[in-house]
């Protein structure tokens, strides 16, 4: 099994984690999780991972090592790990957004091999939509990555300049969806269900659409079709949404979120 460090194990690291243990990709004892409040992994300890707050030491004794920490600590780990990069041995994979695989062999070294991942915290479940892209690493090296994150969703490797756009609608995009279920939710409770239940027929059936796209290999608007009938009550409802501007809504969200991830880093 590879070493591998995780540095910044906050949300996404943790979720990470979390999830290709849960797929039996690695043992725990095989995760070095890094952060500077080691009390808040605590609870990763007990269950076998290895914590330190120190990158470098990570690094060394890694061949994996998955750079997790905001856009704007990036440039202080670059120097805390540097020297203890070593581009024969280590594989740098990188989920923060806006940071391209020029940047990071910039601080790094350019021979050292760069992939650029971007998951979602789904991946704590398994079911994580992860794109990838790289500007000098190998088939072999890229097969790797894959086989890693498929343990935990499903891959698409695509061009780098699309990275910014698949943080905007796969990273950004699960709390998009989390907030239209929500809304969805908060509707049956206007018209008659309690809170727990219109939450749980809201989930399920935003779950059942996505499956019934993913299974059937359908479009939106042909399953669409199945379920709107003239002057029927789908419809009605469908009309009224696109009047008060949902789909625009979403498409504009979505382009501001992937211009606000583009400069991040930079900014």
């Amino acid at each position: 099994m590879k070493k591998i460090a995780i540095l910044g194990s906050g949300n996404m690291g943790l979720a990470l984690a979390s999830g290709l243990v849960k797929a039996n990709y690695v043992n725990a004892g095989d995760i070095t999780l890094t952060r500077r409040n080691l009390s808040a992994l605590n609870t990763y300890a007990e269950q076998g991972y290895q914590v330190t707050s120190d990158n470098r030491q990570a690094v060394t004794e890694s061949s994996v090592v998955i750079l997790a920490v905001l856009p704007q600590q990036l440039n202080t780990l670059f120097e805390q790990i540097k020297p203890a990069i070593n581009p024969q041995k280590h594989l740098v994979i990188s989920i923060i957004s806006g940071v391209s695989c020029q940047d990071i062999r910039a601080k790094l070294g350019n021979d050292v091999r760069v992939v650029r991942v971007m998951p979602n915290t789904a991946i704590s479940i398994g079911q994580s939509m992860t794109c990838m892209a790289t500007d000098n690493a190998g088939k072999d090296d890229m097969d790797e990555v894959t086989r890693m994150f498929e343990t935990v969703g499903a891959v698409v490797t695509i061009n780098e300049s699309l990275m910014t756009s698949a943080t905007a609608l796969c990273a950004c995009g699960i709390a998009f969806f989390l907030r239209a279920i929500r809304a969805a939710s908060q509707g049956g409770v206007e018209i008659g269900f309690h809170a727990d239940e219109a939450l749980k027929m809201a989930v399920q059936t935003a779950k059942g659409a996505a499956d019934l796209l993913l299974l059937n290999q359908s479009h939106p608007e042909s399953e669409i079709d199945k379920v709107t009938s003239p002057k029927g009550c789908t419809i009605a409802g469908l009309n009224e949404m696109e009047h008060q501007g949902f789909s625009s809504a979403l498409i504009k969200g979505i382009r501001l979120s992937a211009q606000k991830a583009g400069g991040l880093y930079n900014d």
